[in-house]
């Protein structure tokens, strides 16, 4: 007799991804352009096409990062893998790194590439699984919930006040169409706490090029919470809920090191009688003390009509519309021997058949965000509600292009392809200054 496991309930299976697309018919509404500075349009850049891959898989990298060293110029590969690196024409000579979470860390001459068609293959890096310590389990599922169960031990128990840096993106096929960014601030409640995470908007700006969205716009609903909620220590019920580990097959896939540390890699997958459409990916965990470094994993779109009624709230009559890829990515940092929430993004792609329509059309969206700069917040204040965003915010809407070149200063510029984390420091100067201007004029 077939043993029956219980499916999950819709509880148990909360969608991880909070937000909602909406695709709606669009009228002729004022067009923006992607905003350069004036001194970047005036320099001269050499641009560099290509690809990353894996050296085995060929299988493309998504969101690795390529810079060049000694200067502030760092791009991610785009969801096919490929990059576009753009340098001042006046440099001839350098360094380019490319990194991949749990890949061996390549440098290549700047001399060496060419202007399009590179090819960069990465190679996994990977130990043999330690036999150091009898306290590391030797079943994957009991690290897995040793790691949630040490939450409380192990991240910031403490309220804390964190900025951040947050974009989102929608590209039609390769073409950029839309981008908004912000920087929030997040009041972070601690990891062992049942208590959510709260979000005020601080500064917001957008950008949309609505001639190349033909006779539609998406709109992404949640903002940063999107990201905010694939912190797994954090949230865990969206996608390992107590219940639902039992759903999942997780084996020791290879080692790795990550800061000098060995790091185990975990490969999970739901169990092939779980009809639900659930999760598969690798848990990047330190077995010695029990800590989540890093998860990368999407959604198995086993059904893309019924994966549609989760992530489409709105759409033309005469338009089917299915996601086709739902990817998700967390890291965490560690300060003073505790861990906390530090970077996370979300792909998202879709695909839309038109009645009476020869082709179709293909979007992808994708929202990262990075934290900037902390703080303990000892007296656990939170905003009054009227204050904080709402997890049904679309931030497009609320952002209204560059209506403060003040405070983005000289990084009023929007790069699509640079990574977000490039922009820190420039940001974390702005902030400063700011905080500075509003203190020397209160009262």
């Amino acid at each position: 007799m077939r043993n029956k496991i219980r499916q999950p309930s819709i509880k148990t299976c909360k969608i991880l991804l909070f937000a909602f697309l909406f695709i709606g018919l669009i009228g002729t509404p004022k067009a923006f352009a992607f905003f350069q500075d004036i001194q970047e349009q005036e320099m001269e850049y050499k641009q560099y096409k290509g690809k990353i891959m894996d050296a085995d898989t060929k299988n493309p990298l998504v969101f690795a990062t390529l810079s060049v060293e000694n200067t502030n110029i760092s791009i991610i590969s785009n969801t096919d893998g490929e990059f576009v690196l753009k340098v001042p024409s006046t440099m001839e000579s350098g360094n380019v790194t490319v990194t991949f979470l749990g890949y061996r860390t390549k440098t290549i001459p700047l001399s060496e590439f060419s202007e399009d068609k590179n090819k960069i293959y990465m190679d996994v890096f990977v130990e043999a699984l330690s036999e150091v310590s009898l306290s590391i389990p030797k079943d994957a599922e009991e690290l897995v919930r040793e790691t949630l169960n040490r939450k409380g031990q192990n991240y910031f128990n403490d309220p804390t006040l964190m900025t951040a840096f947050y974009r989102e993106t929608i590209k039609k096929r390769k073409k950029n169409v839309s981008l908004s960014e912000a920087v929030v601030n997040i009041y972070k409640a601690p990891y062992n706490s049942s208590k959510n995470d709260g979000i005020t908007l601080y500064k917001a700006r957008k950008s949309t090029d609505y001639s190349k969205l033909d006779t539609i716009a998406l709109k992404l609903q949640g903002g940063p919470f999107n990201t905010l909620h694939v912190d797994v220590m954090k949230y865990p019920e969206y996608i390992f809920h107590e219940n639902a580990l039992d759903y999942y097959d997780f084996k020791f896939e290879r080692s790795t090191r990550i800061d000098n540390r060995q790091i185990y890699v975990i490969k999970f997958n739901q169990k092939p009688n779980i009809t639900h459409q659930l999760y598969t990916g690798q848990l990047f965990i330190d077995p010695e003390r029990k800590i989540l470094t890093s998860a990368i994993y999407e959604l198995n779109i086993t059904n893309k009509y019924e994966a549609a009624k989760l992530f489409v709230r709105k759409k033309p009559a005469n338009a089917r519309v299915w996601p086709t890829k739902v990817a998700y990515r967390v890291d965490y940092r560690e300060k003073d021997n505790k861990w906390y929430y530090g970077y996370s993004n979300v792909l998202l792609e879709f695909k839309i058949d038109w009645d009476k329509k020869l082709f179709n059309s293909v979007y992808s969206l994708s929202c990262e965000m990075a934290v900037t700069d902390w703080e303990k917040n000892l007296t656990d204040d939170m905003p009054k509600a009227r204050e904080r965003i709402k997890a049904s915010i679309i931030l497009e809407d609320e952002a209204v292009g560059f209506s403060d070149p003040d405070f983005w200063g000289e990084y009023n510029i929007i790069e699509p392809e640079k990574s977000i984390e490039s922009a820190i420091k420039k940001i974390q100067r702005q902030l400063k200054k700011s905080n500075t201007n509003e203190g020397s004029t209160a009262p």
